[in-house]
């Protein structure tokens, strides 16, 4: 015999065992797990689909393939295929689908467990309806569902609707009611993990189970019997299957699945196939028979016009790529239990594959004519119109009580199974309109004749019945007040405006959020992502514009949002890296979403003054107010470790008022003017940065973009949609908000202590003492610029004291235009500590004595402290503000500091120091002094005169050749001041002041792990708190007790209710 032969037979996967041991190790597992006999529907679909044709059977292989020769070797020369056919294949699988279904009749569908283990109440059907005991029950602790789905949702959190009678269990069990009910159809407190449902599988748990492990554990114990366990098992499934539904005529089928395929069957297999098969479709109680026909149609025209699968007649037909016709329900959840095969020929399927038939046969098929199944009734009605037909016999058993209404709900047009609604809702628009078509035709009829063509409002009234009649009340109340214009749901500004004012961050307003819709069953306030679409409109970068002529150095794109702060900035080749954080918006960006903000106020004020649009062709000016200054320390002091100082700086603007000049007119008029300038509510953050403010160089870097597009946007004007109309702006910047450090930093001037005493002027300081009064404003941005340059170059070669004394105390590059005025603010801060050192002197007699020590001085300040606390309560700061200012500079304080003075003659006079200062404060407060304090403006030159002399004498010890820059300013600048700008008080830097605790509170808000992008969530919220849109919906709902009733309980709403209460208090919920 020929070896090489005989080698030559064997299968090529045994040649090599030595090389290609683990290729034919994982082939021979395959051939062997082949003994589970898979089925045509675990292949994937062809790629394209192709005419019926006899199809290859998944298992035949190539003759010479190596997988053939396994086959042969392992099956004795014989294939699978000569051993079962196809047909038997899916009759197998159609009884293993069968005997999956009936063990999960056996278990619940939330938790899992046996239904017969549970004591205490029978089963509930998932997706029935509620019965009475319970839908009462459920009504009492405020539960408005009708069926089981509607509990289940709320309460497990799980949507049953989509449930396939092939994958999930139809009960649930008594336990699980139990925790429904104890949650009032809510919430869940029992912790029931719900079940996760697999599709049926060779690996299958339930039909498959798991056998116990050989492997002796820690602990030895006492295991049953492997045959007795199986044994119980299966007896136990037997009894549960008999008892769940199979009724009388399931002995049969347990049976056939206990003897195997190979016994004999009880009944016919075509029969038994096609029970099978409706066991997984379960459409007996929805589709209609073909026993309805009217007319006795041939055997060829039944089957064209019933459903292959259920053999009822089609509803909603599909048709698949071999030509065949199947209800759109029963074939997705036959693919979905036996594979992507036709259930005829096998063919390729997929549910992607299925397609509408022709109209001429939907024509067909709708035009066929059944009898009414009622016997007192028996008319012809056509297929389309059966439907409504069956509904209005219920209704009228409904009306009349009758008893045949029941046996008649099976022939309702009711949508139950795997596509829940699939009927309407989940169509695209155009099929909706479709089908619509003719109920629209008739509303519009009726609405035209009737309502005067308002289709709308009769559609809105045939929703409000129809929830009427379903006692829907609470939704019916909110429809209607809908329609009424006072909806129950707060606008998504107004809720996007409590939020910011509150503080809230995202997870806190999502908790408010999630609890008060719990709570009230209803969605008041509005989640997170509207939110988000709110502030969209809100924040700079929304609104398109233009510049006229466009801006110089600057991008011509609208769409710009929070950016970079060191964008812009063209740095040289020696420059060093700027190691700091700053974001801000573009200038001119944010200037056109302020007057959007302030659309509403920009008509108001041409209806106001009666001017029309075609007068308002020169444009609109507006002046901005500029404010910027440090923040001081804003780390956040936690953990170890040493406390790093974190300095931060703001720079913010404020429009002031907005003016416009008629064409033909000599007069402007001003149509919005801010009435409160010094608000925090009014000054509008565009930059902010980690950088000391007195870092010259970096605070250069930062300011240095935002001066250029400044200065562009003054050559320029600004073409803006207002009222629907493009209006022209421009722009006129006033940039007063600065203290007297930052105004030295931006002016390029000495520090405050320089002999240079004055930011307006050029007096030293030992010339501002001995004549405090008569000085005029004369430094200007400038001249300022002139005098660097001579700084900078020394053109006359002169000294460094003659050099100095000819700039006046410029020593740096000014970079930022500054208004020459006064800081109210800061004025109020500084006089108040220089007055607060007076008290201290007059306490210890100063005048009497030359050089006190520094311990005397502790004394005084202790004694004065002392006083302060007992009559005034006010507790001593570490560093002057503006609070303790305002108190200390009172005739209440000056009378407790008059206590402790020694000398009456002192005390009169420090009497009328304080009596003089408090007459001169309110011209340089107030924001109109001209209205709001006219006498003491007509008379501030005197008093500053008699200021200046009792200085000058009766305190000459403290002010001989020496006078603090803020009370310079005050005796000899503010009438000038005054008199060119009509208010020093309104253009202060208070509202940039008031900004700080607001930085605070936002960035504790906003806690994020990188500082980037906590910055830009603080200058976006900060920006949202200025809008005068949301400050409007704010104040509408701030004291509405009504909205707050609507809220907790709108069905009891009170419309005369007179007690106020804050939106602050409705957040405790």
């Amino acid at each position: 015999m020929d070896l090489h032969a005989t080698w030559r037979s064997v299968p090529q996967e045994l040649q090599h065992p030595y090389s290609k041991f683990s290729d034919w190790k994982f082939k021979l597992f395959r051939v062997k797990s082949m003994e589970k006999a898979p089925l045509p529907g675990d292949a994937q679909p062809a790629p394209a689909p192709s005419p019926p044709a006899p199809q290859q059977s998944e298992l035949e292989v190539p003759p010479g393939s190596p997988t053939a020769s396994v086959m042969r070797l392992c099956l004795g020369g014989k294939s699978k295929e000569s051993l079962e056919s196809a047909g038997a294949r899916v009759d197998r699988k159609l009884q293993e689908m069968d005997t999956h279904m009936g063990h999960l009749r056996c278990l619940c569908r939330l938790c899992g467990v046996a239904l017969r283990k549970v004591k205490g109440g029978a089963e509930h059907n998932v997706q029935g309806p509620l019965d009475e005991s319970s839908g009462s029950a459920l009504r009492r602790m405020g539960c408005k569902a009708k069926t089981w789905p509607e509990v289940v949702l709320k309460v497990f959190k799980v949507d049953v609707t989509g449930d396939m009678e092939t994958v999930h269990p139809p009960f649930f069990c008594h336990r699980c009611w139990k925790a429904a009910m104890r949650g009032g159809g809510f919430c869940c407190f029992s912790g029931t993990r719900v079940t996760r449902w697999q599709p049926h599988s060779a690996l299958c748990r339930l039909c498959f189970p798991r056998k116990l492990s050989l492997q002796r554990s820690s602990r030895k114990r006492c295991k049953p019997s492997r045959a007795g366990s199986q044994f119980v098992r299966a007896k136990k499934m037997k009894s549960e299957f008999f008892d769940h539904g199979f009724g009388s005529g399931a002995g049969w089928q347990w049976r056939s699945a206990e003897h195997g395929a190979n016994s004999k069957p009880w009944v016919k297999p075509s029969l038994q196939r096609a029970l099978w098969v409706r066991n997984v479709t379960g459409c007996k109680n929805i589709h209609l028979s073909s026993k309805l026909l009217l007319e006795d149609f041939p055997t060829d025209f039944l089957r064209a016009v019933t459903c292959q699968v259920c053999d009822h007649l089609l509803a909603d037909p599909v048709q698949s790529p071999c030509r065949h016709l199947f209800c759109r329900t029963c074939i997705l959840k036959y693919i979905r239990a036996l594979g992507q095969r036709c259930p005829l020929c096998t063919f390729p399927c997929a549910p992607s594959d299925l397609v509408t038939p022709a109209k001429a046969f939907l024509g067909v098929l709708q035009s066929l004519l059944l009898r009414c199944p009622r016997e007192d009734c028996r008319e012809a009605v056509r297929l389309e119109s059966f439907g409504s037909h069956c509904r209005g016999h219920q209704e009228a058993d409904e009306e009349g009580d009758g008893g045949q209404g029941q046996t008649f709900n099976s022939y309702l047009p009711v949508n139950k199974g795997g596509r829940p609604r699939q009927h309407l809702l989940s169509l695209t628009r155009r099929a909706q309109k479709h089908r619509l078509k003719e109920l629209k035709n008739q509303v519009k009829a009726f609405a035209e004749k009737e309502e005067g063509g308002d289709i709308k409002s009769v559609c809105l009234t045939l929703f409000l019945l129809a929830l009427r009649a379903g006692n829907e009340h609470r939704q019916a109340d909110e429809l209607e007040a809908m329609m009424q214009g006072r909806g129950f749901g707060l606008h998504p500004a107004v809720c996007l405006a409590i939020r910011v004012n509150t503080f809230l961050s995202c997870s806190q307003y999502h908790k408010m959020y999630r609890t008060v819709k719990a709570t009230s069953g209803r969605q008041i306030f509005q989640p997170l992502h509207t939110l988000r679409n709110a502030e969209k409109e809100l924040l700079p970068g929304f609104h398109p514009f233009e510049w006229q002529p466009a801006l110089k150095n600057v991008s011509s794109a609208t769409d710009v949002g929070i950016i970079d702060g060191l964008s812009g900035w063209a740095a040289s080749v020696d420059d060093a890296l700027v190691e700091t954080i700053s974001r801000r918006f573009r200038y001119d960006v944010a200037l056109v979403a302020a007057l959007k903000d302030l659309e509403e106020d920009i008509v108001e004020g041409l209806k106001e003054h009666s001017l029309e649009d075609s007068a308002c062709t020169a444009g609109f000016s507006v002046v901005i107010k500029e404010s910027c200054d440090g923040m001081g320390d804003v780390s956040e002091k936690h953990g170890n470790g040493p406390a790093v100082p974190e300095k931060a700086v703001r720079f913010s603007f404020t429009v002031m008022s907005i003016s416009v000049q008629p064409e033909g007119s000599q007069e402007k008029f001003t149509i919005f003017q801010e009435s409160k300038p010094n608000s925090e509510l009014s000054c509008k953050p565009l930059c902010l940065m980690f950088v000391d403010e007195s870092d010259h160089e970096t605070l250069t870097a930062v300011l240095g973009p935002v001066v250029a597009e400044r200065n562009a946007m003054k050559q320029s004007r600004l073409i803006l949609s207002i009222g629907g109309l493009p209006r022209f702006f421009r722009f006129h910047f006033r940039g007063t908000g600065y203290d007297e450090k930052m105004v030295r930093e931006m002016e390029g001037l000495e520090a405050s202590g320089s002999t240079y005493i004055c930011t307006l002027c050029d007096s030293t300081r030992e010339e501002a003492s001995n004549n405090m009064v008569l000085h005029s404003i004369t430094r200007s941005h400038a001249e300022n610029l002139e005098r660097y340059e001579i700084w900078r170059t020394n053109p006359f070669s002169e000294s460094m004291e003659e050099l100095r004394d000819r700039v006046k105390g410029v020593s740096a590059k000014p970079f930022m235009e500054t208004q020459p005025t006064l800081d109210a603010l800061h004025c109020d801060i500084g006089n108040a500590t220089e007055f607060y050192k007076i008290f201290q002197d007059e306490i210890g007699e100063v005048h009497l004595k030359s050089n006190p020590s520094r311990e005397e001085r502790r004394q005084w300040r202790s004694a004065l402290d002392k006083q302060l606390r007992k009559r005034l309560k006010l507790k001593p700061v570490m560093r002057m503000n503006g609070n303790f200012a305002r108190r200390l500079m009172t005739r209440e304080a000056v009378d407790a500091v008059c206590e402790v003075v020694p000398s009456e003659e002192r005390r009169e006079a420090l009497r009328e120091l304080v009596e003089l200062y408090l007459q001169m404060k309110p011209v340089w407060r107030s924001t109109v002094p001209a209205k709001d304090c006219p006498d003491q403006l007509c008379r501030y030159s005197f008093n500053s005169q008699r200021f200046a002399d009792l200085l000058s004498t009766t305190f000459k010890h403290r002010y001989d050749g020496k006078i603090t820059n803020y009370l310079h300013k005050t005796l000899a600048h503010v009438p000038e001041i005054i008199e060119r700008d009509g208010s020093i008080g309104a253009w202060a830097s208070e509202g940039n002041e008031s900004g700080n605790k607001l930085f605070r509170r936002f960035r504790k808000m906003n806690a994020r792990q990188s500082k980037t992008f906590e910055l830009e969530d603080v200058l976006k919220h900060h920006w949202l708190y200025t809008s005068k849109y949301l400050q409007k919906f704010m104040e509408a709902h701030k004291n509405s007790a009504k909205a707050l009733q609507a809220t907790i309980d709108p069905v009891e709403t009170q419309d005369d209710l007179g007690e106020s209460l804050d939106v602050a208090d409705s957040l405790e919920l």
